[in-house]
């Protein structure tokens, strides 16, 4: 989800960046269309769509609970996904003024301190969002709060580890998401077959997050960031992101057998196949062909998600 700065630039930028003060400006507010860039609203759709599976597996009537759906669309998109990127993008600050200067913090647009502040104001709207939703839904936001900060920032910075990084970003967007949008719709916490499934993508999306690794694995073993390409080699980690995926939906289909789900099973289970048939191309050049595999698989695998949905909120 512009012009190079020079060195003289991007000095510049980190010596005013250490002498702002603690305080913002707040003569100097970003303008609103610059916020929300900040908050990267393409980034919004894979939680937003994990939390809709939610409520469709639910069963619950949508008519009937319709504010609730409308409040939680809100918190796992633009709140908590919205703010974790900008704690992210206020962590990368420094990198991003030599690599990306026109983005909205090291451009100028987001100055000073806002950015901490915006992180901090979307924290606290979502909090209180969570606290208006039940006790699950609270739960589940502190825990994709603590990974937003978390994935970015010291002491964990989980985004530095191939393995832990993807699973934090992993679970956020769509386990996490998607018990959302169960627990708001039925007020408490869902059965155990779906915690299972939603958990089985949550895991599954590992292999979506290392996929999105390829194309920065130059710049990855430059700078020492160890993703999964980089630790395991293109290849490998390619056949490792396939792996989990494949794994995932198969352990999602039998799940879906077993209650006597079989239509969903079956959509599923087409859907596995011919992501199977995409996987056998992409392992063959990854870096290549990552970004088709996102293209055309990922969106194979997401419609799964919502088959499986549909079948366990008794829609097939």
């Amino acid at each position: 989800m512009s012009n190079l700065f020079d060195t003289h630039s991007a000095l510049t930028y980190s010596a005013t960046m250490s002498e702002s003060a603690i305080f913002p400006d707040f003569a100097r507010a970003p303008a609103l269309g610059d916020v929300v860039e900040l908050t990267k609203p393409v980034t919004w759709f894979p939680p937003m769509w994990a939390f809709m599976c939610g409520v469709v597996s639910s069963g619950a009537s949508i008519a009937d609970n319709w504010i609730f759906l409308l409040a939680g669309i809100a918190l796992t998109g633009p709140l908590v996904c919205g703010t974790s990127q900008v704690i992210n993008d206020w962590c990368d600050r420094e990198v991003d003024a030599i690599n990306e200067p026109g983005r909205p913090i090291p451009s100028g647009r987001v100055p000073d301190r806002w950015p901490v502040w915006i992180a901090l104001g979307g924290c606290a709207i979502s909090l209180a969002l969570g606290v208006m939703l039940g006790p699950w839904v609270l739960l589940a936001t502190c825990a994709a709060l603590f990974f937003g900060w978390a994935y970015s920032s010291a002491p964990f910075r989980f985004k530095r580890s191939g393995w832990l990084g993807p699973l934090v970003c992993a679970l956020s967007y769509e386990s996490l998401s998607w018990f959302t949008g169960a627990s708001v719709m039925l007020g408490g916490l869902p059965s155990g077959t779906l915690l299972a499934i939603l958990l089985l993508y949550g895991v599954g999306a590992h292999g979506i997050m290392t996929l999105n690794d390829f194309k920065a694995v130059t710049g990855d073993r430059a700078t020492g960031l160890r993703s999964l390409p980089v630790v395991m080699g293109v290849r490998p980690a390619a056949l490792f992101a396939c792996a989990v995926m494949t794994l995932a939906q198969m352990a999602v289909i039998a799940i879906l057998i077993l209650q006597e789900l079989n239509l969903s099973a079956a959509i599923v289970g087409a859907f596995l196949t011919i992501q199977i048939g995409l996987m056998a191309r992409l392992v063959g050049d990854p870096a290549k062909l990552a970004p088709w595999y996102n293209a055309t698989g990922i969106s194979l695998y997401v419609f799964g998600m919502l088959a499986a949905a549909l079948g366990l909120g008794g829609y097939l």
